[in-house]
């Protein structure tokens, strides 16, 4: 017989975590974590390679109610991350059960409860399910043709290989996104010969970054509110810039003049400055910070190729002018499968019906948390809760809050259910995909979208409305079984 909790959590990264430490602040401890690595850590345990660092400064970048006063750049480093959240995991014990893989889950009409089965064939039952696996788990493979046929070294930046040596060594670089312009000046010293392929050109701007140094870690701990300040500051940024994304002109064309200004600045080649000049609306793909990408850009050993890649040979790259492009190892930085909400696990509802069916043209939740025909599952990092920006971790600490009402009403009535009405769910979608058709994120193809052109990634409004919209769970949205009204 599998054990029998009332919540099971899926993942155990920022998302994960966040929804744990809610409930436990809220008293609430009958809860496990199932996560499928040997620690925490979700994406930040992942992605190891060479430069890997958050664009969110640390201060912001982290929960509100657990402030880290020594945090040595403003913009932290992977490995300082992941040390923060396996701290964060430390406090929760046992209840987070480490390798265990979620393969499938199903809704059990009979009984009201959340069946969850585990890679090792074991299961458990939970009268709620929240997945909080994000959307930044699964590496994405480009489709071009011959990839297997490569006889050198490839790899997926979300899987470093730390054991190849590029020292000396001719590397083609496939992607020139959030990944690559934080790696490719890491190794460029290393390497004989660099080859970026780009299919489009990012937005880049300045980067803050500084260093923490013993002053300012005593400051931060004798005066929180000086960290708080920071915090505030950079929400307050994120702010404005949503509205520059979402339509003021005035706020776009100066961040988008602080970019090009940054382009002109520290790339003296025309010919190389026309390559690097994105050809869409500021805001439409994720804009960058970094200081060091376009400097390594013009060093002598690399070259930058905006050719379309039509296949991988045996040993490189061909591009559509026919030029092949000699390399000794390929880098893909083709980032994630972003589209692929809950994969590989395979979730079912009522009647059996799996929620890859229901999403089939794009997915959709009602305030990205609950999905029409699955009763009693929330979601965490769910459909369009991403941000262009500002910090995500303020967003999961908002539907924690959410869900965390949800548990609170399930524990006040044991065997209810909750499942949100679908005139609720569909009057909500229709509202978010009418604003997004405003927005920046329209204007050209990126991973925000699906492949029917559905934006199903993104938030089209600023942090503190979605806080306002999720204060409150509100039951008469929801089809409820033996469940009365909050107080």
């Amino acid at each position: 017989m599998a054990d029998t909790v009332s919540v099971v959590i899926v993942g155990a990264g920022f998302a994960g975590l966040a929804m744990a430490n809610e409930l436990l602040r809220a008293g609430i401890s009958d809860f496990v974590i199932l996560e499928k690595a040997d620690r925490a850590g979700g994406v930040w345990r992942e992605n190891t390679y060479p430069g890997a660092a958050c664009d969110v400064p640390s201060p912001y970048y982290s929960f509100s109610y657990a402030p880290k006063p020594d945090w040595t750049r403003r913009y932290a480093g992977q490995a300082q991350i992941e040390s923060y959240l396996i701290d964060i995991a430390s406090d929760l014990g046992e209840r987070i059960r480490y390798g265990l893989e979620v393969t499938d889950a199903w809704f059990e009409e009979s009984d009201g409860l959340w069946n969850v089965r585990t890679a090792d064939g074991g299961a458990i039952r939970a009268r709620i399910f929240v997945p909080a696996t994000g959307q930044l788990s699964r590496p994405a493979m480009p489709d071009i043709e011959g990839r297997e046929r490569f006889e050198g070294a490839s790899f997926h930046s979300a899987q470093w290989r730390h054991d190849c040596d590029l020292r000396g060594r001719r590397v083609a670089v496939i992607g020139a996104g959030a990944s690559a312009i934080q790696f490719v000046p890491r190794i460029q010293p290393q390497v004989a010969q660099l080859t970026l392929f780009q299919r489009s050109a990012p937005y880049i701007l300045p980067k803050p970054d500084g260093e923490y140094r013993s002053i300012h870690h005593r400051a931060f701990r004798r005066l929180p509110l000086l960290q708080k300040l920071e915090r505030g500051l950079w929400w307050t940024l994120g702010e404005v810039w949503t509205l520059g994304i979402t339509g003021n002109r005035r706020i776009s064309a100066a961040v988008e003049a602080a970019a090009r200004w940054q382009l002109r600045r520290q790339v003296g080649s025309a010919a190389l400055r026309h390559k690097l000049t994105p050809d869409y609306p500021i805001g439409c793909k994720r804009v960058l910070f970094a200081n060091d990408y376009y400097p390594t850009l013009t060093r002598p050993n690399v070259e930058v190729v905006t050719e379309r890649i039509t296949e991988i040979t045996t040993g490189g790259v061909r591009t559509a002018d026919g030029v092949e492009h000699a390399v000794d190892v390929i880098i893909y930085g083709t980032g994630f499968a972003t589209q692929e909400f809950l994969g590989p696990m395979t979730v079912r509802g009522r009647a059996g019906r799996e929620l890859r069916a229901v999403w089939a043209d794009g997915a959709h939740a009602h305030l990205g948390m609950t999905v029409p025909g699955f009763p009693n599952m929330f979601l965490m990092y769910g459909p369009n809760t991403n941000l262009g920006t500002g910090s995500i971790i303020y967003m999961l600490e908002r539907q924690a809050r959410y869900i965390r009402q949800a548990v609170e009403v399930s524990a006040r009535n044991p065997g209810g259910l909750m499942e949100i009405r679908e005139e609720v769910e569909q009057r909500y979608d229709e509202e978010i995909q009418r604003r997004l058709a405003g927005s920046a994120w329209a204007g050209c193809v990126s991973w925000y979208r699906s492949a029917s052109g559905r934006i199903s990634s993104n938030w089209p409004g600023s942090v503190s409305e979605y806080s306002r919209r999720t204060a409150t769970l509100s039951l008469a949205d929801f089809h409820t079984t033996a469940v009365p009204l909050l107080d």
